[in-house]
């Protein structure tokens, strides 16, 4: 009998240990989902709730619907939208409130309100097939520089890798009628401080945005910025506007990567002119950061199509590659401006430049040097290839060019009345073209 017991409390503290090990393992990477469409697995009302339930590793379905909340990850996690039956595009859509800061930028200095934001001790997040739409955030106003507070972004990926793919992001705008803030980023790739980070942006749609579309930054303090590759996107302004302007794709301070097979359009200021002093809206541009490739890109109705500008001493955006790119019906300015040094612009096809097709800018400091610009098909402008005074190195034959006015034109402006009759309007005499016109996040000091 005595033996027996004894064998019995052995049993019972052997499974005792044994299910106890078992009950205190950390819960599995797996599937679990938003909304109730799909079977057979875990489900929560919000996205939220999903992301701080789900192990590190897990993969979380979001039913088609509209989540208005704003989401915070940071751990390693992919969210990806479903369809259910003939519904699809899951929508995340500000709260009834409208959006709250809930983080800082780093090189903006400012808070953010993010609607989606991803950051450490996150590693590697993929966002995939949502939508994220910005309408009816109630954020107005600015601070004293003019910057917006908070600044408002749709999909924010903060010293964190990953993948933002298949997403629709849209109305990142304020819910006012002045929208004259540098505010507004549909998407926002951002890592400094020693952070290395690598990012593929691809085949999303981005549009209605305040005042860029898709945005890599680094700090701004000369560490290195996110490593990325944005294809395959397509990027709408949507419309003209006469309170700010704005940025199709910005790569800038310090990040590093491609540009390549996005469609960029209708990034327009319709406030400036050719006297003014207005800011005016780029198609790719590229500030601060060296050996970007910009490539394949389709870039239409807008005031400058590319630009490469350095910023000063150790913010430079030399050694650009530029190639294949077709730019179409840049309104006031030039068709790819090149206001850095050392870069390559072939085979490029350019149409309707009210001024340059291509600008080798000296207004950025000792700049438009030593560029190699061959290779390219121009038809309309003003200048073929524009000179700025004093530069020097440059490689700019063959390209072949029809109905330009002037091939190949030293100096800094072009006077001759181009694309008379369309909304574009005619460079000025007097006044030198240089991007200092152009408007990045964050916007200039």
């Amino acid at each position: 009998m005595i033996e027996t017991k004894v064998l019995v409390r052995l049993f019972a503290i052997l499974a005792l240990a044994f299910f106890g090990g078992v009950f205190s393992q950390p819960a599995q990477a797996g599937t679990i989902a938003v909304g109730s469409c799909k079977k057979g697995v875990t489900f929560y009302p919000t996205i939220q709730k999903a992301v701080n339930a789900a192990p590190a590793g897990s993969v979380i379905d979001i039913c088609p619907g509209t989540y208005q909340e704003q989401v915070s990850i940071t751990k390693n996690l992919t969210l990806i939208g479903i369809s259910s039956g003939t519904a699809d595009a899951p929508t995340v859509a500000p709260p009834s409130g409208g959006l709250v800061a809930n983080a800082t930028d780093p090189s903006g200095g400012g808070p953010v309100a993010a609607q989606i934001v991803v950051s450490s001790p996150a590693t590697s997040v993929t966002i995939q097939r949502l939508t994220v739409d910005g309408k009816g955030n109630k954020l107005t106003g600015c601070d004293g520089s003019g910057s917006s507070v908070p600044l408002m972004v749709g999909i924010y990926f903060q010293k964190v890798s990953g993948t933002i793919t298949q997403n629709a992001v849209r109305n990142q705008l304020q819910d006012t009628a002045d929208q004259s803030c540098p505010n507004g980023l549909g998407i926002y790739v951002e890592s400094g401080g020693g952070a290395t980070t690598t990012v593929n942006v691809s085949n999303n749609t981005v549009r209605s945005y305040q005042q860029n579309g898709i945005t890599a930054n680094g700090f701004g303090d000369g560490s290195a910025g996110p490593s990325v590759t944005i294809e395959n996107n397509t990027v709408d302004g949507a419309a003209s506007t006469g309170t700010a302007a704005k940025n199709g794709i910005q790569v800038g301070f310090g990040a590093t990567g491609k540009v390549t097979g996005n469609t960029a359009i209708d990034n327009i200021w319709s406030g400036d002119s050719s006297s003014d002093n207005g800011d005016a809206g780029v198609g790719v541009l590229v500030i601060a950061s060296t050996g970007i490739t910009v490539s394949n890109n389709t870039i239409g109705n807008t005031q400058f199509g590319i630009v490469t500008e350095s910023a000063g001493t150790g913010f430079l955006a030399d050694d650009a590659t530029i190639t294949g790119n077709k730019i179409i019906g840049t309104q006031i300015f030039d068709g790819i401006d090149l206001c850095s040094n050392g870069n390559t612009a072939t085979g490029n096809e350019l149409n309707s430049s009210t001024e340059a097709a291509i600008h080798l800018d000296d207004s950025c400091g000792s700049t438009g040097n030593k560029n190699t610009i061959n290779s390219n098909t121009i038809n309309e402008a003003c200048a073929g290839v524009l000179t700025g005074s004093g530069t020097s190195g440059n490689v700019d034959t063959p390209n072949t060019m029809f109905n330009v006015i002037n091939t190949v034109l030293a100096g800094d402006s072009c006077t001759t009345l181009q694309n008379e009759g369309t909304s574009a309007q005619a460079a000025s005499s007097g006044v030198k073209r240089g991007v200092a016109r152009i408007a990045p996040y964050p916007p200039k000091r």
